[in-house]
């Protein structure tokens, strides 16, 4: 028997819960006076101040409450409408949504960025673990939905992979409650039939298993790229890793920098697909920033 829909709503809003939570609390070390906390136990100062990462995925999560599943031009029209100059948009997301904002079709702008190439980015991936756990009883069509909503920006292979094996992941682990660190892997890879590359990385993060945070970085990438290949694999390894630890997950991204807010977005986004909201410490949303009132 399928989830209903107020169990779909719920499972993604734990989710994004932990995604905010976590894109929030990364972004804070970006600034220099937060750096030493990296080595410690401490907190930034609140509040802490969300990024793209969740602007992006409280339009996800919109259209999947409104719509059932992700309308494409729908959710383009809310990137678009939607996005904040102030919350860190990447050059080319903002190229991209700007040219939808001013009437191209999305489905043009995607496939011309980057001379022609598309997107590699890690911007699908980002912001698609709520997606994931709303529809926790179908895998199939957990990667479907990741793959409509990574389209709208990412057309390269590689980016539109990211966002599926997220997807995936957070599916996986919101339908499980006992689960291996493989076996997650093993299920991203089983249902993940694009991104060359993205695979590559998984495969080497299912041998790095008992690995260090620093360790996995080095052999993985830590998002400093910007691209879904060298950010996935790491924000999964250290998920799968770190399950019912969501502070030392999050802690794990900013002690090896790189795309510290990103790399934390998915993991918290991950764990608390899993755990629920209860996965993300005491304080902490209260610390976060209010998500837009147009989530409900």
């Amino acid at each position: 028997m399928g989830l209903t829909q107020q169990e779909r709503t719920a499972a993604a809003r734990s989710s994004l819960d932990g995604l905010s939570v976590g894109d929030a609390f990364g972004d804070r070390f970006f600034l220099l006076a937060n750096r030493d906390l990296s080595r410690e136990s401490g907190l930034p100062p609140a509040p802490w101040r969300w990024t793209d990462d969740s602007e992006m995925a409280c339009s996800v999560y919109d259209v999947l409450n409104r719509r059932g599943g992700i309308d494409q031009d729908e959710l383009a029209r809310c990137f678009a409408e939607r996005f904040d100059i102030g919350r860190q948009y990447g050059v080319g997301a903002l190229e991209l949504l700007e040219r939808v904002r001013r009437g191209d079709h999305w489905h043009r702008a995607s496939r011309e960025s980057f001379d022609g190439r598309g997107s590699y980015g890690n911007g699908a991936a980002m912001r698609v673990a709520p997606l994931g756990a709303y529809f926790a009883d179908d895998l199939p069509r957990a990667a479907r939905e990741a793959e409509l909503q990574a389209e709208i920006t990412h057309a390269h292979p590689e980016g539109i992979a990211g966002a599926i094996a997220v997807a995936l992941a957070a599916a996986h682990l919101a339908s499980v409650r006992d689960v291996e660190p493989a076996a997650v892997i093993d299920v991203v890879m089983g249902h993940l039939s694009v991104g060359e590359y993205v695979r590559r990385g998984l495969e080497r993060a299912r041998g790095l298993l008992a690995a260090s945070p620093a360790e996995a970085a080095r052999e993985l990438g830590n998002g400093s790229r910007i691209s879904a290949q060298d950010t996935v694999p790491f924000a999964l390894w250290v998920a799968v890793t770190h399950l019912d630890d969501y502070e030392a997950a999050v802690r794990a991204c900013v002690q090896v920098g790189g795309d510290m807010d990103t790399t934390a977005a998915i993991i918290g986004g991950l764990i608390a697909a899993h755990r629920g909201r209860d996965a993300i410490p005491d304080g902490w949303l209260e610390a976060r920033e209010p998500l837009p009132a147009f989530i409900g």
